[in-house]
Order: structure tokens, then sequence, then C-alpha cells
């Protein structure tokens, strides 16, 4: 399978660092011109800019949970990179607030910036981007979802739920967009070896996590960014509403 994206112009949420920074560089070396997102650390999305192989590539910034950043990231994209082919959801957060610890006003909070960032600002970055498309004539949305919306996150329901909004809004997109051409897919990644997950990885948690998959190892981020290039790629298309898992078959459904 050809693996090229040349010509084509992507916008990668949440780019600065982990998963995001290697999907824009995977996308880079594919020969895409790329849109990194940040929410606040320009810093880190320079780094990953300076990464990149080529030129042509920019830096767009936008708080996920505001609609009206999210619709002026997709419009900056659109403008600079003289057009949108591919939109790669991957911006989220992840916060504890088990039930029976935190407070009802916590508990409401983690709530409302869980779901607006990784469930309402991919929603939102999906409409703007998929306008767009339905214009030009096709165009892809892959959304990195987790394999918590299957397995349960009881330190963090409000991930699980909004990874799991994810996975459904995939396919329903992907069944209303696909007469227009564009493919909606989503990859559902368990523990990778990422700043996010720096935490839990270390000490006799982290073992235990790796135990989990029977290559004794949690995925490099690398991994996850080579599926996402996949979908993007030609000769995805029939893949249109799946959820691809990535976990090492640390849980299987």
């Amino acid at each position: 399978m050809n693996l090229n994206l040349d010509g084509k112009k992507a916008l990668i949420t949440g780019a600065s660092r982990g998963i995001g920074r290697v999907i824009a560089q995977k996308f880079a070396a594919a020969g895409a011109k790329v849109a990194v997102h940040y929410n606040s650390n320009r810093a880190a999305a320079e780094e990953t800019l300076n990464s990149l192989p080529d030129t042509g590539h920019i830096i767009v910034q936008a708080n996920m949970s505001s609609a009206d950043e999210v619709e002026q990231m997709v419009a900056a994209a659109v403008e600079t990179l003289a057009g949108l082919d591919i939109l790669v959801n991957n911006a989220g957060v992840f916060e504890a607030h088990p039930l029976d610890t935190v407070d009802y006003a916590t508990w409401q909070a983690k709530w409302q910036k869980i779901i607006q960032t990784n469930l309402l600002g991919a929603a939102n970055a999906s409409y703007c981007a998929a306008r767009f498309m339905i214009e030009q004539g096709g165009g892809r949305i892959i959304n990195v979802g987790s394999r918590g919306a299957y397995r349960g996150e009881p330190e963090s329901p409000a991930y699980g739920a909004s990874k799991a909004g994810m996975h459904a809004m995939s396919q329903s997109l992907a069944k209303h967009l696909g007469p227009h051409n564009i493919y909606v897919t989503a990859v559902a990644p368990g523990f990778v070896q990422t700043e996010m997950a720096r935490e839990s990885l270390r000490g006799a948690s982290g073992d235990e996590i790796r135990a989990q998959s029977p290559l004794h190892r949690v995925a490099a981020a690398e991994e996850v960014a080579h599926t996402v290039l996949f979908l993007a790629a030609p000769g995805s298309e029939w893949l249109t509403g799946g959820v691809i898992d990535v976990n090492g078959a640390s849980y299987l459904r």
C-alpha cells in the first residue's frame, strides 16, 4: 500500500507533543503540508514545526473547548494551506475524578472540561472541516479515541465517555458524509509512551499496565501514528466507519 500524502493538506489537533507530534512528522514525511495545532504551549508547537521535513507547514492555535476558536482554527488552516484534505482530531485531556473521592462541584467541572475538549471540540472541528470538504469534493477525518471507551475508565469516567462519544460520532459521520467522498475513521489506542501517561507508567503501576498486553509493553507513539497515516492514505476508503484497536491485544472486544 502506498502511504503517500503528496499534495495533501492536513490539520492535526494536539500536535505540539505526544502522539500528535509524531502524526505531524509522519504526515510531513509522506508529503503532506501540515497545520500544527496547539492550545497554550506555543514553544512546543514550534518544536514540532521545526522537526517537520520540507516547508509550507504552519502553526494554528485554539482552545478546543471554545466553539469560536475551533471555527477560527479550521478557517486559518484552510486559508493558509490553501485547502484541507485531512483532519486528525487528536487533542484531548485526561484528568482523574473518581466518584467516591471528589466533591460534586469538582465532578461537574471535570465532566464539563473533558467533554467540551475531547468530544465537543472534535465535533466542532469535524463540522467546520467537513463543510469545506463537501465543497471541494472529499476528504478524511480521523479521530483518536481510546480503548477506555470500551474497557471503562474508573478514575476518569468523563474521559471514557468522551472517547465512546467520539467513536459513535465517527460512525455517524461516516454514514452521513460517505456520499460526499469524506471518509471518517477512528483509532482506539491503549496506553502509549507519552507525557500524558508518564506518571501512570512509573513503578509498580507501570509494570501492571505493561503486563496487560501479551507483548509486555505499551505502544510507542510511532505505532499509533503509523495507523493514522494508513487511514489517511489512498486505499483505506473502505474502512470508513471503522474503529481500529491499537492496543497490543491488551483489550479485546
